[in-house]
C-alpha cells in the first residue's frame, strides 16, 4: 500500500463513519462488561451471604451460578462484537477498499 492510499483511506469519509462506529461499540460493549465483573466483585466483597445461599434446596449456590452468568456474559458480548463486525463493518471495509483502490 502506498502512502497515497494509505491517505485517500484514512480520509475517506466511511473510513472514519467506520473507526467511530466500532470504536463506540467497543467502548459500550467494554464498559458493560466491566460493570457486571466488578459487579460481580462488589457482590462478592460487600455481600457474600448472597452468593452462598443455596438455589432451590440444593448444593449448588448462587455464587456458582452469578460466577457462570459472568462467564455466559463475556461471551454473548464477543458475540455481539463478532456478529456486528461481520455484517456492517466488513462491508463497510470492502466498501471502503473498493473505492479508494480505483
Amino acid at each position: 500500500m502506498t502512502e497515497r492510499q494509505f491517505a485517500s483511506i484514512t480520509q475517506h469519509p466511511d473510513f472514519q463513519l467506520l473507526t467511530r462506529r466500532r470504536a463506540r461499540l467497543g467502548w459500550s460493549l467494554t464498559a458493560l462488561m466491566l460493570a457486571v465483573y466488578f459487579g460481580f466483585i462488589g457482590l462478592l466483597a460487600f455481600y457474600p451471604a448472597a452468593l452462598v445461599a443455596p438455589v432451590r434446596g440444593g448444593t449448588l449456590t448462587t455464587g456458582i451460578v452469578a460466577g457462570a452468568a459472568v462467564i455466559v456474559v463475556a461471551f454473548a458480548l464477543t458475540a455481539i462484537y463478532v456478529r456486528k463486525a461481520n455484517r456492517e463493518f466488513d462491508g463497510l471495509n470492502a466498501r471502503i477498499l473498493k473505492e479508494c483502490a480505483a
